[in-house]
């Protein structure tokens, strides 16, 4: 089971010695494209340090609400606040989670990459990232998925960067909220809490889940349930936030 999830905008900033140019990325196919957009971004930014800049571990560079959730962290000022993954967590992270960056394609959870801002939707140096990057992902990248299940986490503007062939056992995922006289309400931006909470409970269930089914099973034992209709999940929360 592969979870394939979006970037964030924030980023954590600092890292390691370790430069973009010595990091070997996942997929390594795709490094010809990466050379190409990283080149016109710097072109477009001016950013001619990125080369040379700190990296870290993706899942520790993306911030905000579903890196949050996956990394287990509470409010600011609780004992959670400044929770992270695990040495065991991230290692089963570095086989289960894709993250799809606008910047270098997909990448595991665990690879190594500098501070960055670039938007998935908007041209870099002339570049259209919608017409770069599908073509070399189905080469090179989304072959290997081929096992399955994937459980496609993106939010849409990544999902059309990059589309997965309908060959790959991918399943989508809609979040709502259950109130407590039963209805229900789609969430939007407050998805993100949900899907990371999805993606925790699978990197800290005792098993590693391989189905569907088991991955029901570690939803339901953080508060959170599963309706599967052919390729759709519905993923449901009793919170909003």
């Amino acid at each position: 089971m592969l979870f394939l999830i979006p970037p964030s905008e924030t980023k954590a900033d600092g890292g390691g010695s370790i430069k973009i140019t010595q990091a070997h990325l996942t997929f390594g196919g795709l490094d010809q494209t990466r050379d190409e957009v990283l080149e016109a971004y710097i072109k477009a930014t001016g950013d001619q340090d990125i080369r040379q800049a700190p990296t870290m571990a993706a899942i520790n560079r993306y911030t905000g609400t579903l890196y949050s959730a996956i990394h287990g962290r509470g409010l600011k000022g609780t004992p959670t606040a400044n929770n992270s993954l695990n040495t065991d967590e991230l290692a089963r992270a570095r086989s289960m989670v894709l993250i799809q960056s606008a910047l270098f394609g997909a990448i595991a959870a665990t690879d190594l990459i500098p501070n960055y801002k670039v938007s998935p939707s908007k041209l870099i140096c002339g570049i259209n990232l919608k017409r770069v990057w599908p073509a070399p992902h189905e080469q090179f990248a989304w072959a290997r998925l081929a096992a399955g299940p994937v459980i496609d986490l993106r939010s849409k503007a990544y999902a059309d960067l990059t589309p997965l062939p309908e060959n790959i056992d991918a399943y989508t995922v809609t979040v709502f909220v259950e109130r407590a006289d039963g209805s229900r309400e789609q969430l939007n931006h407050f998805n993100k809490k949900a899907k990371g909470q999805l993606v925790r409970a699978a990197l800290t269930a005792a098993k590693e889940p391989q189905t569907i089914a088991e991955l029901k099973a570690c939803a339901k034992k953080v508060g959170l349930k599963l309706e599967v209709n052919s390729k759709a999940i519905t993923l449901i929360t009793t919170e909003a936030t």
